[in-house]
């Protein structure tokens, strides 16, 4: 059976694969909405710290063991998706997110709590994670920025979803009750997608005419990822646009607080905003990559840390705007970067291998996110002040900057 035949034949959730695609988006969206909600710690820190008597840097350790192995088994599962099946992969995921809310609902002090929440539910979450988008990327091989940076929507918005859910259902009922009910919604929830999230088969494209940008793809690829100045250079632009990302987004309501001394309400209620433009910038930086050279999207990245940096330099006491606007940018470019890297890796190597090699890529991730999170924190500790972490942040983007003109551009592959 041709390809041809094989187009025309091939139909998803009764409808032709052309139309039948697009429902792939909101089913990879709704799995990674339920995994982003360990975004959501915070609603449960605070009935933790007294249920549990513990201070507010223990009650912070689930979460960041969560991020840990979140990061470290991203990458592992990346290798067994095309091995085992999407399919099962994201089964295994779910399930294992599903048991370490429900176990982390009986633990009874922060070592269990950590160990069920952080290191269990954190394993799934990083297993799962990647399916949706290599699933999504091959049924668009056309659309592949757009299509990725859509369906990771759900990650970076989880927050506004599950994190009122859970503190609704904390004040119905308790904190365990809640992570109980969560633990079992998630399981059911990621393993009823499971069923539905399959690649297309091998070589399969959509009927309309490829886009200029898709149709530039040469017939040969580095074979060694590791051996690519690309990889590199892609390497190295993410774990900064991560790095400034998550240092920003964790200093996001104590800036406010002592910088511009608004109110507390205020300040945390400002992270919905910040979050909003997070979710936004993924399916436009993805449609942005489509269409243009990686190295000039990353460089409108960095452009916006500059802005956003500038700005926090000096403002004022009292300059709730110039605030908003800085750190909305800073949200915009971390969520920008989490397509920029997916949708970058599609382009510059071979998309058969998509899954291992965004696994690799994102190990750039998790370098930043931990350093991310530590230094800022840091640097108030040292200076006493958060405006000095704005410094570093600004060195950091002219580098990624020089770093993406001069590596992170296609490797010239010589074929033999």
């Amino acid at each position: 059976m041709n390809i041809t035949h094989d187009r025309s034949e091939l139909t998803l959730f009764g409808l032709p694969a052309q139309q039948g695609r697009w429902l792939m988006i909101p089913l990879g969206m709704s799995v990674l909405l339920c995994l982003g909600s360990v975004y959501s710690w915070s609603v449960f820190r605070k009935p933790l710290e007294g249920e549990l008597n513990i201070g507010a840097t223990e009650s912070l350790l689930p979460y960041t063991v969560a991020l840990v192995f979140y990061a470290v088994m991203m990458p592992i599962a990346g290798f067994y998706i095309t091995r085992i099946g999407s399919r099962i992969v994201t089964a295994i995921g779910g399930i294992i997110v599903g048991v370490g809310y429900i176990l982390s609902s009986f633990a009874n002090n922060i070592l269990a709590m950590t160990l069920t929440y952080g290191l269990i539910a954190g394993t799934g979450v990083g297993i799962a994670y990647g399916v949706p988008m290599a699933v999504v990327a091959r049924w668009f091989p056309d659309k592949k920025g757009l299509a990725v940076g859509l369906t990771i929507i759900g990650f970076g918005l989880s927050p506004l979803i599950t994190a009122p859910l859970a503190k609704g259902l904390i004040d119905a009922y308790s904190v365990r009750e809640t992570l109980r009910i969560l633990g079992i919604a998630f399981t059911l929830i990621i393993l009823a997608i499971a069923t539905t999230l399959k690649m297309p088969p091998k070589d399969w494209q959509p009927a309309q005419p490829l886009t200029a940008a898709s149709c530039a793809v040469p017939s040969a690829y580095p074979g060694n990822l590791l051996k690519s100045r690309s990889f590199y250079g892609l390497w190295i632009c993410y774990s900064i646009g991560t790095f400034v990302g998550l240092s920003a987004i964790g200093i996001s309501s104590p800036v406010g607080e002592e910088m511009i001394k608004i109110d507390p309400a205020l300040a945390a209620s400002s992270v919905s905003l910040f979050a909003l433009f997070n979710g936004i910038s993924r399916p436009l930086f993805g449609w942005l990559t489509d269409r243009f050279k990686p190295r000039y999207v990353a460089m409108v990245s960095y452009t916006l840390v500059l802005i956003a940096c500038l700005l926090m330099l000096n403002v004022k006491e009292g300059q709730v705007a110039t605030y908003l606007i800085a750190f909305c940018l800073f949200w915009a470019s971390l969520g920008g970067w989490l397509a920029i890297a997916p949708t970058t890796t599609l382009r510059l190597f071979n998309p058969d291998n998509y899954a291992q090699n965004y696994g690799i890529v994102f190990t750039a991730y998790g370098v930043g996110a931990l350093s991310g999170t530590l230094i800022a924190g840091q640097i108030r500790d040292w200076f006493g002040s958060y405006t000095y972490a704005f410094y570093p942040m600004i060195f950091l983007a002219i580098v990624g900057m020089v770093v993406a003109n001069l590596l992170l551009k296609r490797d010239k592959v010589i074929e033999v």
